[in-house]
């Protein structure tokens, strides 16, 4: 089957024509980071083979002299490094290569899950890159490859009915959503829990107790969509609080899911309240209710990532929930302000109370009632000031 091209591949290909800094890509495992890199690059080197290992450690000038930098070319020709975070020195190394060869040559850098975590420890590199967060297919990648632009929101389009029910049943990532199939799907989905939960925390950080955070993992991938309460967390699984709070940060880094906390216009009342916890695969997910919110947080995370990355603005991705437990499911916020909420049901299309309530609360522009199970409507939802109920398929449509 061919290869889909993806989001990404636009956002790279724009990156390298028109900045000298270097792309990295960070993001889940199996996202596929590497098939972009190397569709994108001159040269490609993996440091978990040996002959490329080696020839990194050699130096920036023995990179360069397999690049051809030296020579007279019609194009600046892009280099991509995968896996470079497991060489010690790697910040260092790609920091001398950049200051050396910026103007002969485009750097990607891609790794797995890992990168984001090795990225946040002192930034050396700090003005010599740009970092995009890559996510797996979405209702408005699959409907056309368009990098956002100014206007943010797209006009809705239908997505065919056997490609929606594959994203919904198989999610989003590339090999199980082009297989289609339930059993693949399984083993897939089991393989790639048991790499990251083996080896990547193994090799990546100082946790001894695989066992104790191999069963948070496992509690938490039947979680998803519900408040993280550290302290019954810490009890079922046998250790204190703040080590619980620190392992939920471990995954998160290694995007197994990722948390949305509370938004007050008071920060520091956000922060003491307890976040929602999500999986980053839906597919998994048995209960229909938590599929369904699960998915539309993936879409908005997406979304609001790619915006923040683009240069579009100031994105933050949030929920709401009050003193008498009212609650809206998502709130996103634009450039500190709020701009849209959504209320994600998997059939329901009565209008939720809370939505109406939040919205004059928080003067947001726009309320969505986001129902899966609706047929698609070819209406911008975004034209609709009031508290509206809208099909997912129209909604994440006009996303990215």
């Amino acid at each position: 089957m061919t290869r889909r091209y993806r989001l990404y591949d636009a956002i790279v290909e724009k990156h390298l024509k028109s900045l000298r800094q270097m792309v990295f890509l960070a993001g889940p495992r199996q996202v596929g980071k590497t098939t972009v890199a190397r569709k994108a690059a001159d040269i490609y080197l993996d440091w978990d083979l040996s002959t490329d290992q080696q020839l990194i450690v050699a130096g920036s000038q023995a990179v360069a002299e397999r690049a051809g930098l030296s020579q007279l070319r019609e194009h600046v020709p892009v280099l991509a490094f995968d896996e470079l975070h497991k060489f010690g020195a790697w910040k260092n190394w790609l920091k001398g290569f950049f200051d050396s060869y910026a103007e002969r040559s485009r750097v990607v850098v891609t790794g797995s899950s890992r990168l984001d975590v090795y990225r946040r420890g002192g930034d050396s590199l700090m003005g010599r890159y740009f970092l995009y967060h890559m996510h797996p297919l979405s209702v408005a990648e699959l409907l056309k490859v368009e990098v956002p632009g100014a206007k943010l929101v797209r006009p809705p389009a239908a997505l065919a009915e056997p490609v929606w029910q594959a994203l919904w049943q198989h999610g989003g990532f590339p090999e199980p959503f082009t297989k289609r199939s339930r059993t693949f799907s399984l083993r897939w989905h089991s393989h790639r829990i048991n790499q990251l939960l083996r080896e990547d925390i193994r090799d990546l950080t100082r946790v001894q107790e695989l066992g104790q955070l191999s069963a948070l993992a496992t509690l938490l991938s039947q979680r998803s969509g519900d408040q993280l309460v550290y302290s019954n967390l810490a009890t079922e699984v046998r250790v204190a609080e703040d080590t619980v709070r620190r392992w939920v940060q471990t995954l998160v880094s290694l995007h197994l899911g990722f948390v949305v906390r509370p938004w007050f216009r008071n920060v520091a009342k956000s922060l003491r309240k307890e976040p929602k916890w999500f999986l980053r695969d839906w597919s998994s997910i048995a209960d229909l209710g938590k599929r369904a919110e699960t998915l539309v947080a993936c879409h908005l995370l997406k979304a609001v990532d790619t915006w923040g990355d683009l240069g579009l603005g100031v994105f933050e991705l949030r929920y709401l929930r009050d003193k008498q437990k009212r609650e809206v499911d998502f709130i996103v916020i634009r450039d500190g302000a709020p701009w849209f909420l959504v209320e994600v049901k998997h059939g329901d299309a009565q209008l939720a109370p809370a939505l109406q309530h939040f919205q004059m609360e928080t003067a947001a522009p726009h309320a969505f009632q986001v129902v899966i199970d609706l047929p698609f409507v070819k209406r911008n939802c975004f034209a609709q000031k009031g508290p509206v109920v809208v099909p997912a398929r129209t909604f994440l449509s006009q996303l990215v």
